[in-house]
């Protein structure tokens, strides 16, 4: 017979097992994710979540932070420990003058873009509008725009914070300048953020881009013509690329290229990777940025079983495109894309040091992203991916933190911040210094 809980009280919600939203509250993007927290707490504002982590440090309670929920590793939702839960707390605020948004860690990046855009404004987001803004923005956020303006983290303003002692705190260049470097890109390490003031840029409303496809007989030579061509093209144009499945179940290679400046000057940027090959389909037109931010989501639906593997290549040699052709080529679930980000620009020129996220150089953020719907065919994805990764691993460079699939992993998180890790071990212990927070990507105190 289980003990009777103690009780949480809040502004907000509390749900336990057997409550008519619990099941609901502790489902995350990942289906793989099947955890079931004693308590849900669906909190209101700071307040609640100063007295959530009271709660459960009195009580010796793991914890676990939800913000969007939409995160491989499903770190968001934790067993027999308190779930915080900011889901509920959505409120977004412009200052249209000074060019910044406020926004609260419930929020998700189309909310955020919806508020933004209609002032002719935008910061770097992510590729998939259902992400949530705290877990992006805390790991450091790669996204189109981070040619022309940086990481998400780089546009991070400020931030109030809850501590791992409860204590509610303002982030920023002149408060807590150590924890202020550390948020920005060391993940939920160090505290709950309850509110991200971020700088804004006057942009769109809209983009000339879309997916080139071409037939898997081209893959080589199309991505061999596109290692060059990103790399030489102005900041203002992004290209991702990769290998997806077409909805009629067609392999193909992708190439998605996106003219992020004066819509005026795309067709002279775009003209040379439109007239590469023989594609399958050209779909380049302008859009509506909010369009292109959410050009991804149908290949990344909510509540499929998912395991990933991913790592950093400063270059695209021709060895390595071989090993992911051929492993592309036996995938066993037609959900699964292999996809390429290119980290350039604003987001590659800036110091290593400068913020916690560190891999600053151009390179390429690559994921191996398995997708499957029935759980009998768990173990031949999962043996797929990890053997599709050792192959590539000797050419990795770092791994981008918000990527690492899960406990697996734990070794990995180091590579995840290169030079900067003993830097973020050392405010880890002064911040949190008995590992308070450590349902994440988990820097351990030093």
């Amino acid at each position: 017979m289980k003990p009777e809980l103690p009780q949480l009280y809040i502004k907000g919600k509390v749900l336990i097992a057997g409550d008519a939203d619990y099941d609901t509250a502790r489902k995350i993007w990942n289906g793989m994710i099947d955890r079931k927290p004693a308590f849900i707490a669906q909190c209101a504002d700071a307040d609640d979540i100063a007295v959530c982590v009271k709660f459960a440090r009195e009580n010796n309670m793991i914890v676990s932070v939800r913000g969007g929920g939409h995160n491989v590793a499903g770190n968001a939702v934790c067993d027999d420990g308190l779930m915080i839960d900011l889901s509920k707390m959505k409120a977004i605020q412009i200052d249209v003058l000074n060019k910044t948004a406020t926004a609260e860690p419930g929020v998700l990046l189309r909310e955020f873009d919806a508020a933004t855009i209609q002032h002719g404004l935008a910061t770097t987001g992510g590729t998939v509008s259902e992400t949530g803004i705290a877990g992006l923005t805390l790991g450091g956020g790669i996204g189109w725009l981070m040619g022309r303006f940086g990481i998400t983290a780089d546009n991070l303003l400020s931030a109030e914070m809850v501590t791992a002692s409860g204590e509610k705190i303002l982030v920023d260049n002149d408060n807590h300048p150590d924890l202020y470097w550390a948020i920005r890109g060391g993940g939920g390490n160090f505290g709950v953020v309850s509110k991200f003031k971020y700088q804004l840029h006057s942009f769109g409303p809209n983009v000339v881009g879309g997916m080139i496809l071409y037939p898997m007989d081209q893959a080589k030579p199309a991505l061999q013509f596109y290692r060059e061509y990103a790399r030489k093209a102005p900041d203002e144009l992004m290209a991702y690329s990769g290998f997806i499945v077409t909805p009629d179940g067609l392999p193909v290679t992708m190439i998605f290229p996106a003219w992020l400046g004066d819509v005026k000057d795309a067709e002279k940027h775009l003209e040379p990777l439109r007239s590469f090959g023989t594609p399958i389909a050209d779909m380049v037109s302008e859009i509506p940025y909010v369009q292109l931010q959410a050009a991804l989501d149908a290949g990344a639906p909510t509540g499929i079983r998912r395991y990933w593997k991913s790592g950093y290549f400063t270059d695209l040699s021709d060895e390595l495109l071989d090993i992911i052709i051929k492993n592309i080529a036996t995938r066993p679930s037609p959900l699964s894309p292999f996809l390429f980000f290119h980290i350039r620009g604003a987001a590659a020129k800036t110091a290593a040091d400068s913020t916690a996220f560190g891999h600053r150089e151009d390179h390429w953020d690559s994921d191996i992203i398995s997708q499957w719907l029935d759980p009998s065919d768990d173990e031949k994805n999962i043996s797929w991916t990890r053997k599709f990764f050792n192959e590539i691993r000797p050419f990795t460079k770092g791994v981008y933190v918000n990527h690492l699939s899960g406990d697996d992993e734990e070794s990995r998180v180091k590579d995840a911040y290169g030079v900067n890790y003993g830097r973020l071990k050392a405010i880890k212990k002064k911040y949190d210094p008995d590992n308070f927070f450590r349902m994440n990507n988990n820097i351990k105190p030093s």
